[in-house]
């Protein structure tokens, strides 16, 4: 099992909104939370080389001081997941990369469940259906509705890569490695209704 502290950064221009973030993590009992306040692309930059954080909260409406694309290229080796802070509306052109998105209007146990989802921070609690995050689920309703990956990505707003890395994990989680085996687990699991399925 990884280590039980997450360690988060919260990257947001907005101090209301940036110290509203940190100290509802801090109320999470779990997973424990480790969180650090970014004001600019500089700071974040630093922290990158210091320490590399478990997850990255970002705000994707940052007026062009944060590039997602940069990031996970500069820093490629890295596990960190990237969340969207959405504040606002946002073009949803903007969500494509992220890992997932984190709603100023989420409640406390949706941040928690987000956030263990992430980061596999228990893999093997639980019975099949609650091993699976909110997102894996979601894929395997899209899945079983007969969508590529890119309509999955499109859908979902994240990138293709990260719709390929879900559905890796769904496989190893599941042990289910075909379409056909995702659609009798969604029917039996009550996932999906029977006139959902695309034969």
């Amino acid at each position: 099992m990884k280590s039980s502290v997450l360690h988060v950064v919260v990257a947001e221009a907005s101090v209301i909104i940036r110290s509203g973030m940190v100290a509802a993590l801090k109320r999470l009992s779990e997973p424990s939370v480790q969180a650090v306040e970014i004001t600019s692309a500089e700071s974040l930059r630093t922290c990158m080389q210091g320490h590399q954080p478990d997850i990255v909260i970002v705000n994707p409406n940052l007026g062009g001081w944060f590039n997602l694309e940069e990031m996970k290229t500069t820093w490629a080796g890295a596990t960190t997941k990237y969340v969207a802070l959405l504040c606002a509306m946002t073009d949803t052109g903007l969500l494509k990369g992220y890992d997932d998105t984190i709603s100023l209007y989420d409640d406390l146990p949706t941040l928690s469940r987000k956030l263990i989802a992430l980061t596999d921070l228990y893999p093997d609690e639980g019975d099949e259906t609650e091993a699976l995050s909110q997102r894996e689920k979601e894929i395997i309703c899209c899945v079983v509705r007969g969508m590529t990956n890119k309509e999955i990505a499109e859908k979902l707003c994240l990138s293709v890569h990260t719709v390929i890395t879900h559905r890796r994990n769904i496989a190893r989680k599941l042990q289910i490695h075909s379409p056909a085996g995702l659609t009798i687990y969604a029917i039996v699991n009550k996932l999906v209704e029977l006139n959902e399925v695309k034969l």
